[in-house]
């Protein structure tokens, strides 16, 4: 099952390829990824299937994992569907309605929505009777 990790890096060159090399040498796959970057240090999400070896890879060149979460990983939208004005708004409308906090949301590759929430259970029942 895919987690969202987060770590923390300095905003200067070379933190992201420290990441991504040491996360390739590992074989450990990025899924998906969202950097912000302010004040001098980035916060930085990974969507990874590998969590273990992650963890493992990270730590060798000294990146902590500030937090381990539960994500919903939507599955491969068709282009056209993901690009269609709207889409993400529905989507929220409906958890917002049930009660649903959205804490995390970024799109990862092959179209596809990560997101963490405040009942992960019910939301992925209810994005998929969307669908």
């Amino acid at each position: 099952m895919a987690k969202d990790l987060l770590v923390t890096l300095e905003d200067q060159p070379g933190e992201g390829a420290r990441l991504g090399e040491a996360l390739g040498r590992a074989g450990v796959n990025i899924e998906g990824l969202c950097a912000i970057m302010e004040g001098g240090r980035g916060a930085v999400h990974i969507l990874i299937d590998d969590v273990e070896g992650a963890k493992a890879a990270l730590a060798s060149v000294g990146i902590r994992v500030d937090a381990e979460t539960d994500v919903i990983v939507s599955p491969a939208l068709p282009e056209p569907e993901l690009d269609t004005p709207g889409v993400f708004g529905g989507m929220a409308r409906a958890l917002a309605e049930a009660g649903i906090n959205i804490s995390l949301v970024y799109v990862a590759s092959r179209n596809r929505v990560v997101l963490a929430t405040s009942d992960n259970q019910k939301a992925t029942q209810l994005l998929q009777s969307m669908m």
